[in-house]
């Protein structure tokens, strides 16, 4: 097995878990609702556990998102080129800005991770979620995931330039 079919393979299984996380927010949501105007009662933990799963979704999905080409870039320009030119444009991009961010945001992320363990940060609410640094870890994992999933885009990349020659 090929490190593009690995790769392929990881960015799958998070295009899953992300699935899962979404319709456990749903679920979450949907207790709240009937909670709130069935029963008039509100769980502030329930609350900090829909904006977790959110936050999780929506990190994990960056790196799904760039592995099936669902990113954003002006593709007014880009269809009009070249695959070849494309394929480099891509390789570009991704070697000088989305790694380069990437591995920014995830080498201060651990920092900020370490720091809310040190100091035991949990919610200010009463009855909130404890444990902030297990959200705020999301950040730097998810980076990471996104140079892995941005490392098999180039893959892809160079394939499409090489078989355009």
């Amino acid at each position: 097995m090929n490190l593009l079919t690995k790769i392929d393979r990881i960015t799958a299984a998070i295009g899953k878990l992300s699935a899962i996380l979404l319709l456990l927010l749903l679920l979450n949501v949907f207790y709240d609702v009937i909670m709130r105007y069935l029963f008039n009662d509100v769980s502030i933990g329930m609350q900090e556990l829909e904006w977790h799963l959110y936050a999780t979704l929506f990190l994990l999905g960056i790196s799904y998102t760039l592995s099936q080409n669902g990113h954003v870039r002006v593709d007014v320009i880009y269809n009009q080129l070249s695959p070849r030119r494309q394929a480099m444009i891509d390789i570009g991009g991704t070697l000088l800005l989305l790694i380069p961010f990437a591995l920014l945001i995830s080498w201060y992320g651990v920092g900020f991770v370490a720091d809310s363990y040190q100091l035991g940060e949990g919610s200010g609410d009463p009855g909130g979620l404890p444990y902030r640094w297990v959200i705020k870890a999301m950040i730097p994992l998810s980076f990471l995931l996104l140079i892995l999933s941005s490392i098999g885009f180039m893959l892809r990349a160079w394939q499409r330039m090489e078989s355009d020659r």
